[in-house]
C-alpha cells in the first residue's frame, strides 16, 4: 500500500513538474521583438533594454532587442521589416521619423503583428495602427522644463540638441522655446560628448548673455555641457538642465552645480510593452489607452534618492 501511494505521490509531482515546464515552454514560444533607433551601448537605451530584459523575464517570454548601428532611418525601417518577416508575437518600436518609418509599421500592423510603440511618436502612434504608445509628450515636457527654467531666471537660451531631424528631440526644443517665453537657440552637435563640449563652450564664449543651457540627453549632452560651463569659468552663472537621467548629472543637480533631470523612466518604456504584449498574447488583454512615462522633474530635493538607481541601469 505505502509502495502504492509513493508510486502516486511520485506521478503527481512529476505531472506537476512537467506541467511546469510545459507552461514556461508554452510561454517562451511567444517571441516579441523590439527595434528601436537607439543602440544598447547609449547610456539611455541602455536602461530601455533592461527593462525590456526584465520584462520578458517576468513575463515569461523571449525577446529580441535591435537597433541600427548609428540614427539611420533606412537602416531601421529595414530592420522592422526583418522583423515583420520572423511573424513575432509582437513587435515593439520607437517612431522617431514616421514618414521613414510608417509603411513598415503600417506592414506589421497588416501581417496580424500587435505593434507598441514607445519613446516616440506618440502623435502618429495611433494612425499607424500601433495598440498604444508608452511614453512622454516630448512638447509638453520641454514647454514645463522652458516654463521652470524661465522661473529660475533664465533670459537667454541654448536648447543642445544631438540628434536634430529626430521628431521627438525637435518638439523638446520647440517645446523648451515656447515654455521659456525668451531668446532660445537650437545648438546642433552630435552625439559625441567631445563635440558637445566644444560646441556649447564655443556658445558660451560667443554670446556671454547665455544664461540656461537646455539638454537633450544626460549622458550624450548634460554632462559634456556642465563640462563646457566650467570650462568656461561659468559655473554658478548658467543653469544647466537636462532630458533624461545619469548618475554623474544627478550628483551635480543634488550638488545645485544643475538645475535639474527631467525623467520619463525609460525602464518603463522597455518594460511595460513587453509585459502588455505577452498578456495579449496569451489572454487577449491590453490596456485601452497610451501609459505616460513621464515627465517628473528631478530637482535637487530628489536627485539623491535616484543616484543609486540611476547607476543600476533603472533610472
Amino acid at each position: 500500500m505505502k509502495s502504492f501511494l509513493r508510486k502516486i505521490v511520485l506521478g503527481a509531482a512529476l505531472a506537476g513538474a512537467l506541467g511546469v515546464v510545459s507552461g514556461v515552454a508554452i510561454a517562451q514560444d511567444i517571441n516579441i521583438i523590439a527595434v528601436t533607433h537607439g543602440q544598447a551601448n547609449d547610456p539611455f537605451w541602455s536602461v530601455v533594454k533592461n527593462g525590456v530584459s526584465a520584462g520578458a523575464k517576468d513575463a515569461g517570454v523571449s525577446i529580441d532587442y535591435r537597433a541600427p548601428e548609428t540614427f539611420d532611418m533606412v537602416a531601421m525601417s529595414q530592420l522592422i521589416d526583418a522583423a515583420v518577416n520572423q511573424k513575432p508575437a509582437g513587435l515593439i518600436v520607437s517612431i522617431p521619423d514616421s514618414s521613414a518609418l510608417g509603411p513598415s509599421i503600417q506592414k506589421a500592423v497588416a501581417a496580424g503583428i500587435p505593434v507598441i510603440s514607445i519613446n516616440s511618436g506618440s502623435d502618429v502612434s495611433k494612425s499607424l495602427g500601433a495598440l498604444l504608445h508608452v511614453g512622454q509628450d516630448e512638447y509638453s515636457a520641454g514647454k514645463a522644463a522652458g516654463e521652470k527654467l524661465k522661473e529660475m531666471g533664465g533670459k537667454t537660451a541654448i536648447c543642445v540638441n544631438q540628434e536634430v531631424g529626430n521628431v521627438s528631440l525637435d518638439q523638446r526644443c520647440q517645446g523648451f522655446s515656447d515654455g521659456f517665453a525668451s531668446t532660445v537657440t537650437v545648438l546642433p552637435v552630435s552625439n559625441d560628448p567631445a563635440d558637445v563640449r566644444a560646441k556649447v563652450k564655443a556658445a558660451l564664449s560667443s554670446n556671454p548673455d547665455i544664461d540656461t543651457v537646455m539638454a537633450l540627453g544626460a549622458s550624450t549632452a548634460g554632462e559634456p555641457s556642465l563640462a563646457a560651463v566650467a570650462d568656461a569659468g561659468m559655473t554658478g552663472k548658467v543653469k544647466v538642465a537636462t532630458f533624461d537621467l545619469s548618475a554623474d548629472f544627478l550628483k551635480a543637480v543634488a550638488s545645485g552645480e544643475a538645475a535639474f533631470a527631467i525623467d520619463q523612466q525609460q525602464f518603463l518604456q522597455g518594460y511595460l510593452p513587453v509585459v502588455f504584449l505577452a498578456n495579449y498574447a496569451k489572454y487577449g488583454l491590453i490596456p485601452g489607452g497610451n501609459v505616460p512615462s513621464g515627465p517628473n522633474l528631478i530637482t535637487k530635493e530628489k536627485a539623491a534618492q535616484v543616484v543609486e538607481l540611476s547607476a543600476k541601469g533603472i533610472r
